[in-house]
């Protein structure tokens, strides 16, 4: 992805006044980070919406702060809960030579011979995984070949992703991405299949054929 900056200015702007300031057109976020103190800045609200609807939180963005460049991640959104527009974000401060702990959206492609030939369900035990790595070699998003899923019963585990030497997967080696579950018309115990999991049509399951981020309250 070609570099992402944003452009903001200092803000003394606190309490009540925070929200004057969004009426007119303005966002309010902050920046912190391990060796930087927070910054209250803000941002041109439109400009900064268009940006952010097209950011992970493992995408690097850098906030120019009147000419002084700050990469980042986003680390929370805060929208309003009624109309949906951004009322504050937070952004952490990175280092670009010290090796950041962040958590990457698995975006799942292919076609798996299970799902289509076998009409297997696509049972998935996890979206998204932790890694370790350079600031500057995080991935926004790990891509999963669900084309390995050939067979019912077949799985993908941690172990079996081919990735980037320059990043390390902090989750169990074992752990289950993926399995290509038997039909809903055939006995089954998904449970056996996928550590952890309760029945294929569990709500904390997602099942397909072929941080929701919380909204918290704006800041004052």
């Amino acid at each position: 992805m070609d570099k992402v900056v944003l452009k903001a200015v200092k803000r003394d702007v606190t309490g009540k006044q925070v929200k004057a300031m969004r009426r007119d057109g303005q966002l309010p976020a902050v920046i912190y980070g391990r060796h930087l103190e927070p910054i209250a800045i803000s941002l041109e609200a439109h400009a900064a919406s268009l940006v952010m609807s097209k950011l992970s939180s493992s995408s690097l963005v850098t906030i120019d702060l009147e000419g002084k460049e700050y990469p980042a991640l986003v680390r929370e959104r805060q929208r309003n809960f009624i109309k949906g527009n951004l009322t504050h974000i937070d952004f952490m401060a990175v280092d670009l030579t010290e090796k950041i702990r962040a958590t990457v959206r698995l975006e799942f492609v292919g076609v798996s011979g299970a799902v289509k030939d076998y009409n297997a369900v696509l049972v998935k035990n996890i979206e998204k995984l932790e890694v370790e790595c350079l600031p500057t070699d995080l991935p926004e998003r790990l891509a999963i070949d669900i084309a390995a899923l050939a067979l019912v019963g077949n799985s993908i585990r941690v172990r079996d992703l081919a990735i980037s030497d320059a990043i390390r997967i902090l989750n169990d080696e074992d752990e289950t991405i993926a399995v290509a579950a038997a039909p809903k018309t055939e006995a089954v115990d998904v449970a056996a299949v996928v550590p952890g999991a309760v029945e294929a049509a569990a709500p904390g399951l997602s099942v397909e054929r072929g941080k929701k981020e919380e909204e918290g309250a704006a800041k004052k």
